[in-house]
């Protein structure tokens, strides 16, 4: 039995054999514990470096600036809870988007539980939000401004560097979720000019359960974990060395090899929308038209339901949808809710998402079962 074609590259990714090939002998080996000071601890302390050096170069930032985490959703919990937190006695105010990660929201209602305020800012219909936006939202509370650099859904890059203008120039901090836009799109944090940013391994060929938050050398960061001192003192507990090395090789990558890749996943999502859009009628594409992450279609079927067509292709396709039809209710994605998207477009919204593996063979292949099953399911 063949396997589906996969198309789910901003669900997860696979593991890049370099990435593989680098982690072996800490499989192996090299097992021992980074904070031991006899031999068996020497090379894996100097591969956790290594690789915090790898990371740096990725974000343009100093390797003291890097501190390992479990991924995204602890990277961008650190941000906030720590963080921002530490901050209560100066303001209590907290700026974000209506269409960030799960990660970010949950984070935000759980801090305003606890005596925080926050400002959830609308996106236009491409996804973006507007800088005048988030100029008139801050106020004398506000301490933190977190945006996304790139949306999980649609792909809709936002103008980070404008936004984290306005919060040097008020003495915010400017944290961005870029969990979606390492390897696709520069994240250099000086170009950017943000305080923080998060980034989660699986997003980028490296291991699950790995994960990096940059923190400017200026930032006052409290403990994240309190146990033995390590990650600088800042995050207790054994490194997770296997997957350190992993990410670190896997930012190499990213760094190295970013205009090939970015090119690559760019031609084969455009090909991809092409042949969609040629093929099949009463079709719409989500997000901005412009400043969209160069591997993501996020794509409806007027009148169609997006898990009826999963259900249909995922034989031939994995994908993922953004939206789930239920007998009594369709429950559309936060996103495409505040993008306004008509729910007759946006319950049969599915997303398609290329990556470094994909090939014109597969991308012809999947214009022809998606074409077959929309005719099928109008028909």
């Amino acid at each position: 039995m063949h396997k589906p074609i996969y198309l789910d590259y901003n669900g997860t990714t696979p593991h890049a054999p370099r990435v593989i090939e680098a982690m072996q002998p800490f499989l192996e080996e090299e097992f021992g514990n980074p904070s031991s000071s006899h031999w068996y601890g020497t090379k894996p302390k100097q591969a956790v470096e290594h690789a915090r050096g790898q990371v740096a170069a990725c974000l343009g930032c100093r390797p003291g600036e890097i501190l390992f985490t479990s991924g995204g959703t602890e990277s961008n919990n650190h941000a906030l809870k720590s963080i921002a937190g530490n901050l209560f006695a100066k303001g209590t105010h907290i700026i974000t988007s209506q269409i960030e990660h799960p990660a970010i929201l949950e984070v935000c209602r759980f801090m305003e539980d606890h005596g925080f305020t926050v400002t959830y800012l609308p996106v236009d219909t491409g996804g973006r939000v507007s800088v005048s936006d988030v100029e008139a939202a801050v106020t004398p509370a506000t301490i933190m401004i977190s945006i996304m650099h790139a949306n999980n859904e649609v792909g809709t890059i936002q103008p980070i560097r404008e936004i984290a203008t306005i919060a040097t120039n008020h003495q915010i901090l400017m944290h961005t979720d870029a969990a979606q836009s390492i390897g696709k799109i520069s994240a250099d944090v000086d170009d950017l000019r943000v305080d923080l940013l998060s980034l989660a391994g699986h997003k980028l060929y490296a291991p699950k359960g790995i994960g990096a938050l940059y923190i400017r050398r200026s930032v006052n960061a409290s403990i994240f974990c309190h146990g033995a001192g390590q990650e600088m003192g800042r995050r207790g507990g054994t490194e997770n060395v296997l997957e350190i090395v992993g990410l670190g090789v896997a930012c190499d990558i990213a760094r190295k090899e970013l205009d090939r890749n970015r090119a690559h996943m760019e031609q084969m999502r455009n090909r991809l929308e092409a042949g969609l859009t040629g093929s099949i009628s009463d079709v719409r594409v989500n997000g901005h038209p412009q400043w969209r992450l160069p591997n993501t279609l996020s794509i409806s079927f007027f009148g169609l339901e997006a898990n009826r067509l999963l259900d249909e292709i995922g034989p031939e396709i994995a994908a993922s949808a953004g939206a789930a039809c239920h007998a009594d209710a369709v429950e559309v994605s936060h996103v495409l809710q505040a993008m306004n998207v008509p729910e007759d477009w946006a319950k049969g919204t599915i997303r398609l998402t290329t990556g470094r593996m994909t090939t014109q063979r597969d991308i012809d292949r999947a214009v022809d079962v998606i074409s077959t099953v929309v005719g099928k399911l109008r028909g």
